[in-house]
């Protein structure tokens, strides 16, 4: 009997080709100082939450009007759509969970018919962002935790779950997946995921 997968990517740098955050900051003048937490927070340098913070607390005063054009302008990383259409035609579950913001991503994934999503959830007032954000933080254990409670209730067992991702915060589900994959990724993650693809995302499907 053929094996029932579940696969869980990030999203952004993995899924996407680009972080939204950074594309957000661009409407508040605040990409490069976010540009530069980003990266040291990928590479695990900094706490992840608190990065988070720091970051969005740039973004207050952004219209909402402006997450519209931050949607229009994400792309998909080579591969994420054929990996989605792999993933449905072998009858897996595909999820994405995402240290970036529902507003973004869950648009992209309805448009991919993609069900499982788990993203930060912006805050919002009088029509312009607060610069925080509402709910539990999606960091290194709330991914780990979301690929647990997909896999449960999917009634699939651990070891026939991939994760993939580029940043330290994906550490944690990429440890505990029976596939855990670097994609693209930061030194730290590539150092410490049991296997690494660069370039296209549906190269996952070659160590399944």
């Amino acid at each position: 009997m053929p094996v029932k997968r579940l696969i869980v990517t990030d999203v952004d740098s993995t899924f996407f080709r680009q972080e939204v955050i950074e594309l957000i900051a661009e409407h508040a003048g605040t990409r490069d100082e976010v540009a530069a937490v980003t990266e040291r927070a990928m590479r695990g340098e900094l706490d992840f939450t608190q990065s988070l913070h720091e970051r969005v607390a740039t973004l207050a005063g952004v219209p909402v009007a402006a997450l519209d054009k931050v949607r229009a302008a994400v792309e998909l990383t080579p591969g994420a759509r054929e990996l989605v259409a792999a993933c449905r035609e072998r009858g897996w579950a595909f999820g994405l969970v995402s240290g970036g913001f529902a507003e973004i991503v869950e648009p992209v994934a309805a448009e991919l018919s993609i069900e499982l999503v788990r993203a930060n959830h912006l805050e919002v007032a009088d029509g312009v962002l607060t610069g925080r954000t509402v709910g539990p933080v999606i960091d290194r254990e709330a991914k780990a935790a979301t690929l647990r409670e997909w896999a449960a209730a999917l009634e699939i067992p651990l070891e026939h779950t991939v994760a993939v991702g580029d940043g330290a915060n994906d550490l944690g589900m990429i440890g505990i997946a029976g596939v855990g994959v670097a994609f693209d990724a930061k030194p730290v993650v590539r150092a410490q995921a049991p296997y690494s693809v660069e370039g296209r995302l549906d190269r996952v499907l070659d160590l399944l």
